[in-house]
């Protein structure tokens, strides 16, 4: 079985510097940590942690990676949500779990996270918030070399499962209960982040609705941002029906400036997270349920770690019509 020790001999350095490489230790030379890795990777060194924790009583050590990078009052609520489902269901299911943050594999290269990752004794991970522009961790998907459960990203191979509602049915559904009820004929529609999965779900179910009914759709990107929406809104919600939003914060921001504008148009959003009761107005929106879409997570992920294939989990959702006195406790 190959050591640290021999490690350390291939790359020409201490062992206590290969304990450095292997642990992110600030402080050395790139040209160092460069030749540690490609020692550990001609080698095909593990650290005996690996090994240590899958002989323990626990049945593995998982992670749940998080990107805080854009962080808001409404993502940090969800972003709660998934924590406590997350940990909450690991815990019953025995299995410890560690968070890690997307600005900590920032600038590393697919090998270099996997070497991290296994540092760590991580037989698996949960990967909330991925765009399609995150490289190294559709890499890190691909390679299998982990058990993997994405969520809100339809990937699916032989080690990844991916756990998320029906992002276009649910955008069809709550656009359509608000524009049937006030009987609109143009929809303002802001949209989420380019190149987010779920961005591209609610899209299609939008523009499905406007083509089965006949409405003029106009769409642009709210990038999920408060302040995006209410300028968007400033601009041409005058000339729409409703306004549509991919988003409670966005629909929140839509629905400011609709109030300051001094103009009523119905609004919906989408999430159902707190701060859209207190928007100053009842509004539609899709209710998920973050805290159980974590837990089933968990749920998933051990599944895959006993032997399981990947496959899609779709859950459910409500819609429903948030106001102030439902969320006062």
């Amino acid at each position: 079985m190959v050591s640290i020790k021999d490690v350390a001999k291939r790359a020409g350095v201490a062992i206590s510097t290969v304990s450095k490489v292997l642990n992110n230790y600030p402080n050395v030379s790139e040209e160092t940590r460069r030749k540690v890795n490609q020692a550990v990777a001609e080698l095909n060194f593990v650290p005996n942690s690996v090994a240590a924790a899958l002989s323990s009583k626990q049945s593995g050590r998982v992670a749940m990676l998080l990107n805080l990078n854009n962080v808001s009052q409404a993502i940090d609520e969800i972003n709660m949500q998934y924590m406590a489902g997350t940990i909450g269901q690991a815990v019953d299911m025995n299995l410890d779990v560690i968070t890690v943050f997307y600005s900590m594999l920032k600038n590393r290269s697919v090998d270099e996270v996997i070497r991290y990752l296994q540092s760590q004794s991580i037989t698996g991970l949960i990967i909330f918030g991925m765009s399609k522009e995150e490289k190294v961790l559709h890499r890190l998907i691909d390679s299998q070399i982990f058990k993997i459960v994405v969520i809100d990203v339809p990937i699916v191979n032989g080690s990844t499962s991916s756990v998320w509602i029906d992002q276009e049915k649910a955008q069809y559904d709550v656009a359509r209960k608000t524009i049937m009820e006030n009987k609109c004929r143009s929809i303002l529609y802001l949209a989420g982040k380019k190149n987010g999965y779920v961005t591209e779900e609610r899209l299609k179910g939008i523009r499905r609705l406007a083509e089965e009914k006949g409405l003029e759709l106009l769409v642009r990107n709210g990038e999920f941002s408060e302040l995006q929406a209410r300028n968007l809104t400033f601009r041409y919600a005058k000339r729409k029906d409703v306004v549509v939003c991919a988003s409670d914060l966005m629909a929140i921001g839509a629905m400011r400036a609709l109030m300051e504008m001094d103009i009523f148009r119905p609004v919906c959003g989408f999430d159902g997270i707190t701060l859209m009761g207190y928007a100053g107005k009842q509004m539609n929106t899709v209710r998920q349920d973050f805290k159980r879409i974590a837990s089933e997570a968990v749920k998933e992920l051990k599944r895959l770690i006993d032997g399981g294939e990947g496959r899609q989990i779709v859950l459910d959702y409500q819609l429903v019509r948030m106001k102030y006195l439902d969320i006062i406790c």
